[in-house]
């Protein structure tokens, strides 16, 4: 048999990730009084699907018949006139068209805006504006979640194809590149190379719904959203994994940050977009320290005990976007 990174390190990443059992802790947003507490948080899973069994064409960016459904599902005004899911997918599809002269940025921008629920459209009574629901970021088992494979996507002449592809209600909001682990030349920066410099820039329709991206040689795991310098790519550690090197580090690190309520935590709390000093539009995720912190700093909060604590920070840690996370 000759391994190669299709059943290698992709088949590990399906593996542990439809095979995924959530762990006990929630997230901060999940304990909060205002929250319904997620009923299946406790053996939520990725539901793994072929290519053939994804009902898209090589053309289109999101699985539109999973987006109508949900919309439909999550959306009280919407499924009473079914026809009104329409319009807003006419919406995100013209977010995802005008990526060419907005940008990549300022269109993810726009579409994480509609994934937050933070867009309304004029479908409750006497045409007053009401929320949209994409998905579901408080109980994360009232989603469709997917993990699927060779993923193609065309975009005119350019056909590109993502190894590795989570959609929750038919919306790529994960893409994984996985390379090679038989050749000592091949890192997960040239996962992280493909990602950033080819996908993004030749097909950055396929990007516009991401929260964000990941690479992996089966040794090291890397993560970082749209338009982050690769040197900026950070791993995703816990407490039970803090090492890396070997392939059950990474396996680890799927399990751990590819939970699907740690994905749409890190959508609704821990993103953030900014103007750099040059001026530009930039997207900023967070860090994996960050994102435990600040559960742990607003658990204490709502729980109202300890009311003290002391976190260790060196220069250039993300200290005050661990405020504005936990805030």
């Amino acid at each position: 048999m000759t391994f190669t990174e299709s059943n290698t390190v992709e088949q590990m990443i399906l593996d542990a990730a439809s095979g995924l059992v959530g762990t006990p802790r929630q997230t901060a947003q999940q304990k909060l009084p205002l929250y319904k507490k997620d009923s299946v948080g406790s053996s939520l899973r990725w539901t793994l699907a072929s290519p053939t069994e994804v009902p898209r064409q090589p053309g289109e960016v999101m699985v539109e018949s999973w987006v109508r459904d949900a919309l439909v599902k999550l959306n009280p005004e919407i499924a009473t006139q079914p026809d009104r899911a329409d319009e807003v997918i006419y919406n995100l599809r013209a977010i995802l068209l005008a990526v060419q002269a907005d940008g990549l940025v300022r269109a993810n921008e726009n579409f994480m805006a509609w994934l937050r629920g933070e867009k309304t459209m004029p479908f409750g009574r006497n045409g007053e504006h009401v929320p949209v629901r994409l998905v579901d970021s408080v109980e994360s088992g009232n989603n469709r979640l997917t993990v699927t494979n060779q993923w193609t996507y065309q975009a005119g002449a350019v056909e590109k194809r993502f190894d590795v592809v989570f959609l929750v209600n038919g919306l790529p909001l994960v893409i994984g590149e996985a390379k090679t682990p038989t050749r000592s030349a091949v890192t997960w920066f040239d996962g992280a190379f493909q990602v950033n410099q080819i996908y993004e820039r030749d097909v950055p329709a396929m990007f516009v719904p991401n929260v964000f991206s990941f690479a992996t040689e089966g040794k090291a795991f890397r993560y970082g959203s749209i338009r982050m310098p690769i040197e900026m790519w950070g791993p995703w550690r816990d407490e039970d994994n803090p090492d890396e090197g070997e392939m059950r580090h990474v396996q680890a690190a799927v399990k751990s940050m590819l939970r699907p309520e740690v994905v749409l935590d890190i959508l609704a709390n821990f993103t953030v977009f900014a103007t750099d000093s040059k001026h530009r539009r930039i997207k900023i995720i967070c860090r994996y320290q960050q994102f435990e912190t600040a559960n742990r700093m607003v658990e204490r909060v709502v729980a109202g005990y300890p009311k003290k604590g002391l976190i260790w920070h060196f220069q250039g840690s993300g200290k005050s976007l661990l405020m504005v996370f936990a805030a």
